[in-house]
């Protein structure tokens, strides 16, 4: 590792959203350093002496909390984070939001109040969740069952969060900024699963359950119970529709507007990512 570079410091580096920064940093030459558990040094979000050494020589931040904002005591570990951050030298933080959400704004505002330069991508629910997470079995399957009714999400495209996150990592006029990033139009999740459902060709059906027939579901298949309360709060509070319009921050920030949720799609079935199992 050398010392006289100054590094970018990409926590959640190996999720969804990091990766894909990391991809595009290192694409233009950036020096970026990985925070996950799993390089060397570690970043630990449950581990904060971990943190100092990820710091070293670094920047600026893209902050990724995990679990997610929501949790219990996301503000204040974020904010001792900045802290640190602040006297470690970095100068610039971009951190990963999520509308609607209170918890998310406190730790917006708790980070904003360390003084560096910050800017807030605040974002809609993510196309990928399709297609790179817990949704993926059960589309192969051939049905998704959620506690969502007829209730419009703009879908975001997770390569549109990275180019904006990379524009304010790296270049000038960003700092203070919010940026609300959703798709350019709504869809429900019934909607969303017939166009997967289109472009593959396939038969998929979505179901809505109840919250609680969702919630004994999960505790039957021995999901945790932090992870099940989490999961209640996303579909039951996020998706009751106060997040039911459309924001302008991929225009905002990168002067373009976000992709289609039919780009997504076709794309990813393109690559045979929803054929059966």
């Amino acid at each position: 590792m050398s010392t006289n570079s100054e590094y970018i410091l990409v926590l959640g580096g190996t999720g969804k959203t990091g990766s894909r920064i990391v991809e595009r940093l290192q694409a233009i030459g950036a020096p970026v350093r990985v925070g996950s558990r799993s390089v060397d040094p570690p970043f630990d979000w449950d581990n904060p002496a971990s943190w100092a050494p990820a710091l070293l020589d670094v920047h600026a931040v893209y902050v990724s909390f995990q679990p997610d904002l929501a949790v219990p005591g996301a503000p204040e570990a974020v904010r001792a984070f900045g802290e640190m951050a602040a006297t470690a030298g970095v100068r610039r933080l971009v951190l990963l939001s999520g509308r609607g959400e209170e918890e998310a704004q406190a730790a917006e505002q708790a980070l904003g109040e360390v003084g560096l330069d910050l800017t807030v991508v605040r974002s809609s629910f993510f196309a990928q969740n399709f297609s790179e997470g817990e949704f993926l079995a059960p589309l192969r399957a051939g049905q998704l069952v959620l506690p969502v009714g007829a209730v419009p999400e703009p879908f975001i495209d997770i390569d549109d969060i990275a180019d904006l996150a990379v524009a304010a990592l790296t270049e000038e006029g960003h700092a203070g900024q919010i940026y609300e990033v959703t798709g350019p139009r709504m869809l429900t999740f019934a909607e969303a699963v017939a166009e997967i459902a289109a472009a593959t060709g396939r038969s998929i059906e979505y179901v809505q359950v109840s919250p609680e027939d969702y919630a004994a579901a999960l505790a039957e298949a021995q999901v945790p119970d932090y992870l099940i309360e989490f999961l209640g709060y996303l579909f039951t509070t996020v998706l009751d529709g106060r997040n039911a319009y459309l924001g302008d921050g991929v225009q905002r920030g990168l002067g373009r507007p976000p992709r289609d949720f039919a780009e997504y799609v076709k794309a990813t079935a393109a690559d045979g990512v929803w054929d059966a199992e």
